[in-house]
């Protein structure tokens, strides 16, 4: 699986195979995950292993250590957080493709997503101060989300009808990507509400989504495309 890759304070944007619990015992020896360097022990010449076998039975730790089954909840919350990531870089592909500039805005929100998917594995009944202050999750990238949506929002005409998934392959990609995010969305809810997670997580995906349409009317009106309208079928 690909895993949240964590550095102290903030998340680096970095993919790292092996799973969780690489990642956790790199935090525990106090390796770097941000570094070249691979996941092999010291002195190990052979290269690093892609696959750990650590949930062969059915189990994932979380960053505090908690052993719990892959379809808890918190797992499942990660999944999705994870699914969203990817949904939204192949967005970003066509979007390159096309030459729109808000990329560097999908750049972010990736990078964001790890530090979600941190603070998500992070549950605080379990967790330590120390935990805590590596994943801690703050209010100022929904900022940026509203400023975002705001500029790209000055833009576009006003919406008049149920718009449905279209409007080129970068919009459509968007579009995906936002359902993704809702379903990301209600499965962090949850874990919100019963105070394992920051609230500012729900509150940035409950922003994200709103910023993947209207990114989505963006790239169509910007490729001279028309999204379909949503008409009663007859």
């Amino acid at each position: 699986m690909a895993s949240f890759v964590l550095k102290p304070a903030r998340l680096c944007c970095v993919v790292r195979t092996g799973g969780f619990k690489s990642l956790f015992s790199a935090y525990r020896t106090g390796n770097a995950l941000n570094s070249s360097r691979s996941y092999a022990t010291e002195g190990d010449k052979g290269p690093p292993k892609i696959y750990t076998k650590t949930g062969d039975k059915g189990f994932s730790s979380t960053f505090t250590g908690d052993r719990r089954p892959k379809e808890d909840h918190l797992f499942e919350a990660l999944g999705n957080t994870d699914e969203l990531s990817s949904a939204i870089g192949l967005a970003r592909e066509f979007c390159l493709d096309k030459g729109h500039t808000f990329t560097y805005q999908l750049d972010k929100i990736q990078c964001i997503l790890q530090d979600v998917g941190s603070n998500i594995a992070t549950p605080r009944s379990s967790a330590r101060e120390s935990h805590i202050k590596k994943t801690t999750f703050t209010a100022q990238p929904i900022a940026d989300l509203e400023n975002w949506i705001d500029t790209l929002t000055e833009e576009l005409p006003p919406l008049t009808n149920f718009i449905l998934p279209s409007g080129g392959k970068g919009s459509a990609a968007l579009h995906l990507a936002r359902t993704v995010c809702r379903r990301a969305e209600r499965s962090v809810a949850p874990i919100v509400r019963s105070g394992e997670a920051d609230p500012d997580v729900a509150k940035f995906l409950n922003r994200l989504s709103d910023y993947l349409f209207t990114a989505a009317r963006y790239a169509a009106k910007k490729e001279g495309n028309e999204a379909k309208i949503y008409k009663r079928p007859e």
